[in-house]
């Protein structure tokens, strides 16, 4: 049975074959190429793909990071599409649905909206309610360093506190379009924001969204 992770993968792998190697993306200073080999590099290589937490091992990431990018498209896209090698734990389906759902999501979202002709994909209860769950979980780790209260409100009405604090912003938006948003996809989530005026150009302003 299919999963959500190993559906967004094919999705991204699809998106990134047909926009090319030098298609931009919403990742600042990445091409279509760069965020193939991040993707790459974060399932094969978690020696080099532990610098996104490790400020000492970033250099490192960088320089294997850019390794993988000389690599020929075609191959980069594959190993997107195929997944990671036998032994790694994201080949177990928990650790892939845990780990991989939004950054799949995310990343694939980053190739489509980086084209100006992209419209909004409708995505299915079920998967929205995914990404929701995992909004919950992890809004407040995101929305930690906003610098007023940040509150996530789906059509529903459910809502996930983002950041505790006065004055109070609400994010109102799909559940994918609210992941967008805390990842700090902000320009290309469809959102409306609802609180005073001065906290909301705040919250705008404010570039300190995501992990």
């Amino acid at each position: 049975m299919s999963t959500h992770a190993k559906r967004e993968r094919l999705l991204l792998a699809d998106l990134l074959e047909a926009a090319g190697p030098d298609a931009p993306t919403l990742c600042e200073g990445w091409r279509a190429r760069d965020l193939a080999a991040h993707v790459v590099v974060r399932e094969r290589r978690p020696d080099a793909a532990a610098g996104s937490l490790v400020p000492a091992l970033k250099d490192r990431q960088e320089r294997v990071q850019a390794e993988f990018a000389e690599k020929p498209y075609e191959e980069l896209v594959q190993l997107v599409r195929t997944g990671p090698p036998r032994f790694s734990p994201f080949t177990i389906k928990q650790v892939d649905e845990g780990a991989n759902v939004v950054e799949f999501y995310v990343h694939a979202e980053d190739v489509r909206r980086a084209q100006p002709d992209w419209s909004a994909r409708e995505l299915d209860p079920v998967f929205a309610d995914a990404l929701w769950s995992r909004l919950e979980r992890t809004a407040r780790l995101l929305g930690r360093k906003v610098p007023v209260g940040l509150v996530l409100r789906r059509p529903n009405g459910q809502t996930a506190v983002a950041h505790r604090g006065t004055p109070v912003v609400t994010v109102s938006g799909e559940p994918g379009e609210l992941t967008m948003y805390l990842y700090g996809r902000q320009d290309a989530a469809k959102v409306e924001l609802d609180g005073e005026p001065e906290a909301i150009e705040r919250l705008r302003e404010t570039r300190q969204l995501g992990i």
